[in-house]
């Protein structure tokens, strides 16, 4: 495979002299112009600046370039989802050829538009960790990928969908590279058609133009010549020789595999043990994304089941403690025979930590030359929100505003906390009056802010339910909670015997 010079000089030149093992390109490009052609419904093409994704959108670019004018008569809608904390290396191409796109393609007569689409706020994956205190993801509790990327992508479809009623979404999925999908996509294929109905969206299909190319056709096609709007693939094709993972796939859905592995994925995944493919960029000469390496593994170690009590809340967010049945060999003197206690947050003093690490760090990448933001102004306010009103720890001392401040030495235009004017002074007293009364602090802190919350006559309607939820919160220490857990795990068992005595005793007589 060459890299360079181009095997052919023109898009044009290429289309005419390339064939896979599917057959002739021209082939492939005049399937793509008849289904445009067949209807009414718009295309979104899924884009996440990997190989794949790149290759069939120069197709479709390609396809309706030769299309004349008149039969170009549907809208084109590029998306890319854009998680904010996608590999920092990745960024900048994604931008900067989506904006080439929707310059090039406005002149040339092309009705193809390129869109980044983002998180909700509330779902981002800062005010997820930080505000909420979320564990970072691992295998088994995956929680980014609906809230970052599937709410994102299908928020935009179905804004389509209600505009057009009907469309069609484009993928660089291959049969090579996931099985899985293949899999998917076979079984829901309309017979006799290249297209597939979406698994959960009734008014969206699926068509995959590459679903049968290899790797190889795939970077051959890529470096045979310059894209059709202008530019090359091979600083792409540098940044594949400098990992050691493959690509992270536009996620539409659950069936679309984890990207855990991939450099195209988020610099901040925990999913797997180690980023083989931020070590492969670092070690290839990107050395400047060592501290965020170090950060994302300061994560990654927060997963270990050994270290869960050094960095989580023993109680849910619900304010209990909880706990799964089952067989565990643990000898941890905080577990119960058949029962394993799961950690809630992380404490928000590891939060405030991690915050302040994190702003330092964008800081610091910013001095360096880095144009980097890490935390968007939004996410600050509302991790500032969600640590004011946390259920377990709330933050009285309204420490993020300060923590900023020493960080940047400037203030964010924030929000004035008038929810209560509780100090650091107001905690201390609580707690000193709670040894004395014998009566838990956070629980007295918490009815306080209910009251307050509720101050007026029209609000206090179910204030005592409220009370009675927070009274019912567990707000002892671990170690008495597993206590009473023991007891009354033994009353049942043993009313669970006395019943069953009870049966044989009865049939005795």
């Amino acid at each position: 495979m060459k890299k360079q010079p181009f095997t052919f000089n023109s898009v044009d030149e290429m289309v005419k002299s390339l064939s896979f093992n599917q057959g002739p390109l021209t082939e492939l490009l005049a399937e793509i112009q008849r289904i445009y052609c067949a209807d009414n419904r718009p295309w979104v093409i899924g884009f996440s600046g990997g190989k794949d994704s790149t290759a069939v959108l120069e197709l479709v670019y390609t396809a309706i370039l030769q299309l004349a004018p008149p039969k170009r008569h549907k809208p084109l809608f590029v998306v890319s989802s854009d998680t904010l904390v996608e590999t920092p290396v990745v960024v900048n191409l994604i931008k900067e050829m989506l904006n080439n796109i929707n310059e090039v393609a406005t002149k040339v007569g092309i009705p193809m538009t390129a869109h980044h689409v983002y998180p909700e706020v509330k779902d981002s994956f800062w005010v997820s960790l930080l505000g909420k205190g979320y564990p970072a993801p691992t295998s088994h509790f995956r929680w980014c990928t609906e809230r970052m990327k599937i709410f994102p992508v299908n928020r935009f479809i179905l804004d389509k969908i209600t505009k057009y009623q009907e469309v069609i979404i484009i993928l660089g999925s291959r049969i090579q590279e996931s099985n899985t999908r293949a899999q998917i996509l076979k079984k829901h294929r309309i017979d006799g058609s290249r297209l597939a109905r979406h698994t959960t969206l009734p008014s969206a299909y699926i068509y995959t133009p590459i679903e049968s190319w290899s790797s190889e056709e795939v970077w051959e096609f890529l470096l045979s010549a310059p894209r059709p709007w202008g530019g090359d693939n091979l600083a792409l094709f540098e940044l594949y020789k400098g990992s050691n993972a493959g690509e992270c796939p536009l996620v539409i859905d659950n069936s679309t595999p984890s990207c855990g592995n991939s450099r195209f994925g988020c610099w901040v995944c925990t999913v797997v043990k180690k980023d083989r493919a931020m070590e492969g960029l670092i070690g290839s000469g990107e050395t400047w994304m060592q501290p965020l390496l170090d950060f994302r593994n300061q994560l990654a170690e927060t997963t270990d089941p050994a270290k869960k009590y050094e960095y989580r809340n023993f109680k849910r967010r619900t304010g209990k403690v909880a706990y799964i049945r089952g067989t565990f060999s643990s000898e941890d003197p905080k577990e119960i025979k058949d029962l394993k206690h799961v950690p809630g947050p992380y404490w928000l003093k590891q939060r405030q930590q991690w915050l302040k690490e994190l702003l330092m760090l964008e800081k610091q990448l910013k001095q360096d030359g880095h144009a980097l933001t890490l935390m968007t102004a939004p996410e600050l306010h509302q991790i500032r929100k969600e640590w004011i009103n946390d259920p377990n720890e709330p933050d009285w001392t309204d420490s993020l505003p300060r923590i900023y401040r020493e960080v940047y030495g400037q203030d964010l235009e924030w929000v004035e906390n008038d929810a209560g004017s509780f100090t650091k002074p107001d905690a201390d007293l609580l707690e000193e009056l709670g040894k004395r009364f014998a009566a838990p602090a956070p629980m007295i802190m918490k009815l306080l802010e209910l009251e307050l919350s509720m101050d007026g006559l029209s609000k206090r309607s179910g204030i005592f339910q409220k009370i009675e939820v927070i009274l019912t919160q567990d707000w002892e220490s671990l170690e008495e909670i597993n206590t009473h857990t023991v007891e009354l795990k033994a009353a049942s068992e043993y009313q669970e015997r006395y019943e069953v005595l009870r049966k044989e005793y009865s049939r005795m007589k």
